[in-house]
């Protein structure tokens, strides 16, 4: 794995002709995809100085090149670059059959009165203090935009108020696997499996559970409240591990972290 401070990534893998992709770890606070052909402070820009055949890839939107998935901001950990059409072109494919599986560690606090005090999310169904290690909590909702500026999202159920389904834009459902590693009853240390994936979904369905990310300004309500987003910490959350099929030649690839 090399490191270059100017780039402030990671390159966890090279591509080969084998493997046309390079994967990258993103450090917190970087933004994966720029806003603008000028923009330059985003983890796709530089790992295309590095390897330019990244910018010969058509993704789905013009300025993406060959991004395949992207990371929150402030968020750690491993994301994929294509550097092939074809491969690009196929990941696609694979994601769309939900193949292609992304994993997070997350440190959270508990707290069962997380989604009360934050508000918009439908009636809660876990009771994070009675969880304990090796227990496992399947979760699953549509999303909508939430609060000023749509900065934050909330999940949205058959149990969501009228309100909250007039303002549903797609019935897609999403779906978090959530694994307690560890917990003492004020902290827990969670895996997270998602294999689609929306904006701030995994922050987001571990806030409804009463176990909000430490030091997350959006989802932890005792953060929230307190102003942290200001102080710009840390949060502890690393997209930790990728696996998918090879698109050609069906072979399971997994990096971790």
């Amino acid at each position: 794995m090399s490191e270059t401070s100017e780039l402030k990534i990671r390159i966890v893998s090279e591509p080969s002709k084998e493997n046309p992709f390079i994967i990258i770890y993103e450090p917190h606070n970087l933004p994966s995809a720029p806003l603008s052909e000028s923009d330059r402070d985003n983890a796709l820009y530089k790992a295309s100085l590095l390897f330019p055949e990244i910018n010969n890839v058509k993704g789905r939107k013009e300025i993406e090149k060959g991004l395949v998935h992207r990371l929150d901001t402030v968020t750690s950990g491993l994301m994929l670059i294509a550097t092939d059409q074809k491969f690009y072109d196929k990941m696609l494919e694979i994601q769309a059959k939900d193949l292609f599986v992304k994993q997070y560690l997350a440190f959270c606090d508990i707290c069962t009165d997380n989604a009360v005090t934050l508000g918009g999310f439908p009636p809660v169904f876990v009771n994070a203090d009675k969880l304990r290690c090796n227990d496992n909590v399947c979760t699953k909702s549509c999303f909508r935009a939430f609060g000023d500026g749509s900065k934050e999202v909330r999940p949205v159920t058959e149990q969501s108020g009228m309100a909250a389904l007039k303002k549903l834009k797609s019935k897609t459902e999403y779906t978090t696997d959530i694994q307690i590693l560890e917990s003492d009853g004020d902290k827990a240390k969670v895996l997270c499996t998602i294999s689609k994936g929306y904006r701030h979904q995994v922050r987001c369905h571990l806030a409804w559970n009463g176990l909000p990310v430490v030091n997350d300004p959006l989802y932890n309500s005792v953060v929230k409240k307190k102003g942290f987003e200001k102080d710009n910490k840390e949060i502890m959350f690393e997209a930790c591990s990728l696996l998918f099929p090879h698109p050609f030649t069906g072979e399971k690839i997994k990096f971790e972290v």
